[in-house]
């Protein structure tokens, strides 16, 4: 098979690639190729990875973490926010999203920090198949607008459900 999965930080991109992930994130979320650009250009960081799943050359599927920080009571800590996991619609069902689930569950533990991602309700049990542990709403703020979503959380040896910590994630920073 012609299957391969590339991984780049936002500075290594080209225009060819960002054009191509934002074209892909079109056919789930419809907005203009111009507002997928402009979203792109303003959220995300240099040192942010770009997770492209290829089948010959063109990405069917791809995934974003997002480095970001996070307050835990009083201590600030790295984490990458998990945004946007995506296959392009002839190729789900073909287990690719495990592939790329797995991948960037690697890429996280060799990066020494955990994730965070939010999601609807109806992907959670797609989440816990790769470790991901959910978070009871009164753990965590998202201190961005986003409201009612449930965060999900992996690769946190500390945080149990039994801890007295709160976490903010700062979403934009």
């Amino acid at each position: 098979m012609n299957y391969s999965i590339l991984s780049k930080k936002t500075h290594q991109l080209s225009s060819k690639e960002i054009n191509a992930i934002c074209m892909l994130k079109n056919t789930y979320w419809k907005y203009s190729m111009k507002s997928q650009l402009d979203w792109f250009k303003k959220n995300t960081k240099k040192t942010d990875i770009h997770n492209m799943f290829y089948f010959k050359s063109e990405i069917i599927g791809y995934t974003l973490l997002r480095n970001r920080s996070c307050k835990m009571n009083t201590i600030f800590k790295k984490y990458l926010l998990f945004d946007t996991l995506i296959i392009k619609k002839s190729f789900r069902k073909k287990k690719i999203s495990s592939l790329l689930m797995n991948f960037n569950n690697e890429l996280i533990k060799l990066n020494n920090k955990f994730s965070f991602l939010i999601c609807e309700k109806k992907m959670i049990n797609f989440y816990k198949k790769f470790n991901w542990e959910t978070i009871e709403k009164k753990k965590f703020n998202i201190l961005a607008n986003i409201s009612n979503k449930n965060g999900m959380i992996f690769n946190q040896k500390n945080f149990t459900k039994k801890n007295n910590f709160k976490l903010d994630f700062f979403y934009l920073k």
